[in-house]
């Protein structure tokens, strides 16, 4: 399982998605932590079974286990945040925000690897679950650490495309039943 045999999955009438799978992973100025890092965050929270068993074995390969375990936590902890936040956001009500979360999100202070590297994988795991308030808090966690907004946009464009490529080959597995 690999890069290669999901490039390979992907119909032709998909060939960009091949293409830009090829180039935000293969081609990217990340450094492997973050890079690896956001594709398993991202496989993970784009719920797709055939992009997260072709790209978590890379990501293993590739991570510390603590970044393998905090890559893990930063879709875990933003699959809650991301719903609590985007349905505060979009309801009308604006008293919403001035109650308490009261839900843990401990990890967040503490994940076990550089906050900005968690911040990023938090982020892209934001864009796939589009949630504006989450996107917009790791952006500035992020610029505040110095971090460019290149570096967030590979992030974001990694999000893009493992979303559209888990989209894609999970209508075909069903239409090919």
């Amino acid at each position: 399982m690999s890069l290669d045999a999901l490039k390979s999955a992907i119909p032709d009438y998909a060939k960009d998605l091949k293409l830009n799978l090829g180039s935000v992973i293969g081609n990217s100025n990340l450094p492997q932590q973050q890079l690896w890092g956001t594709v398993l965050a991202c496989a993970i929270a784009s719920r797709s079974p055939r992009v997260l068993a072709e790209l978590e074995p890379e990501a293993k390969a590739n991570l510390t286990p603590e970044a393998y375990t905090a890559a893990k936590a930063a879709a875990a902890i933003m699959a809650m945040n991301n719903v609590y936040y985007r349905t505060r956001h979009l309801l009308s009500d604006p008293e919403y925000g001035n109650l308490r979360a009261g839900l843990r999100m401990n990890v967040i202070g503490n994940p076990g690897v550089e906050k900005a590297d968690f911040e990023l994988w938090s982020l892209a795991v934001s864009a796939i679950n589009g949630c504006g308030m989450c996107l917009d808090s790791h952006d500035q966690v992020l610029r505040k650490a110095g971090v460019d907004r290149e570096t967030i946009q590979e992030a974001f464009k990694i999000a893009a495309v493992l979303q559209a490529v888990g989209t894609t080959l999970d209508a075909e597995a069903v239409l090919e039943q």
